[in-house]
């Protein structure tokens, strides 16, 4: 029998340690090897025996949770799941969580907070077995994860378009699809790419109100304009557009010029905005005038979309294993026969200035 999940809950509040105890307590898989009030005394139990994974909150006494995710990750790197109530405001706070090094959030209401948690055990114990198969080597920053929802396909969203249904032209897009770790790759990646970059459109898996705050990081450090996606808007050169969570983004085709749709709908592979969605929509309006890239994340979101976006004749690129955090959505689109090429997160930048040079 495979080793069990050595988990530690940090939290100031008896009733979340215990709830968060008993759910992850469910599951075989899984062994809670201590619980503590602050990081103070959760520091004081780690000396003998380490967690593989930690639980914990963000306003606590003695040493708030950034600070605490912060020293973690210096002295030694662990995946932390956060659970919070300031997630449900999106505040700085939380998403300095996810900039730390947490590996994924849990939101949790600062009312009915024990029934919640009852509700959202399922929840709990999927966050807390991903983040045990993060790889913290590459870890820096990460995303939310997938929840465990009815799996539906991009068909909800829009039909599939023809094989090579455009040919190659001068007005090209590039589109990137990402979750756990994503955060921090795409910072690596759209950090070196020059102001004339041609557009690109994203889907990052992350919580409503978290993508706004992202992009607005990113542009503060990029040569490119970053900000997050809103329905109508223009694909440009100089442009990254992030799908905004809790909505899907579609790419359309409006005259000679290339537009983002953005709508709602239900979760496509458990994920909104979903890759799969984003793909689909370029394979079909943009056909070879397209570059998809796939990059760390877990389950399989953007895989199809990517062999879509690969048949309609699109150059297509999966970050290799190496780089990623969590190999997930590479190595199933991989498995599809999706990627024409397989690089590091450091070879992506330059593969994107030399496809937009016609390389």
């Amino acid at each position: 029998m495979a080793d069990k999940i050595k988990v530690m809950i940090v939290d100031d509040s008896a009733v979340v340690r215990q709830v968060v105890s008993q759910a992850l307590a469910g599951d075989s898989g899984i062994e809670v090897i201590g619980v503590a009030s602050d990081p103070i005394f959760a520091l004081q139990k780690m000396k003998t025996l380490w967690p593989d994974v930690l639980v914990i909150d963000i306003e606590m006494p003695r040493m708030d949770g950034i600070t605490f995710l912060k020293k973690i990750m210096a002295e030694r790197p662990t995946p932390v799941v956060v659970c919070s109530s300031l997630a449900e405001q999106g505040t700085q706070a939380t998403f300095e969580a996810l900039a730390a090094g947490a590996v994924s959030i849990i939101t949790k209401p600062k009312s009915g907070l024990k029934s919640f948690l009852e509700d959202s055990s399922n929840d709990i114990v999927q966050a807390v077995r991903s983040a045990a198969r993060a790889n913290m080597r590459a870890m820096r920053v990460t995303a939310a994860p997938a929840v465990n929802r009815p799996k539906l396909t991009a068909d909800v969203m829009l039909s599939a378009g023809g094989h090579r249904a455009l040919e190659r032209t001068t007005d090209q897009v590039v589109a990137i699809g990402t979750s756990t770790g994503g955060t921090q790759a795409l910072e690596a990646v759209l950090t070196r790419l020059p102001a004339t970059t041609l557009g690109i459109v994203i889907v990052q898996h992350m919580p409503e109100k978290f993508t706004a705050m992202f992009a607005e990081r990113l542009h503060s450090l990029c040569q490119i304009e970053v900000r997050e996606a809103k329905h109508g808007d223009r694909v440009i050169p100089g442009l990254a557009l992030i799908a905004p969570g809790g909505r899907h983004m579609m790419l359309k085709r409006n005259g000679a010029q290339y537009v983002v749709d953005v709508a709602d709908g239900p979760l496509v592979n458990r994920h909104k905005p979903s890759v799969d969605v984003l793909f689909r929509s370029v394979a079909k309006f943009a056909g070879a005038n397209a570059l998809g890239i796939i990059m760390t994340g877990m389950g399989d979101d953007g895989a199809r979309g990517m062999k879509e976006m690969h048949d309609a004749g699109a150059r297509t690129i999966a970050q290799d294993e190496a780089s990623c955090v969590v190999f997930g959505m590479p190595k199933e689109a991989i498995k599809l026969g999706a990627a024409d090429q397989v690089l590091s997160l450091d070879q992506i930048p330059a593969a994107i200035v030399s496809y937009g040079r016609g390389l």
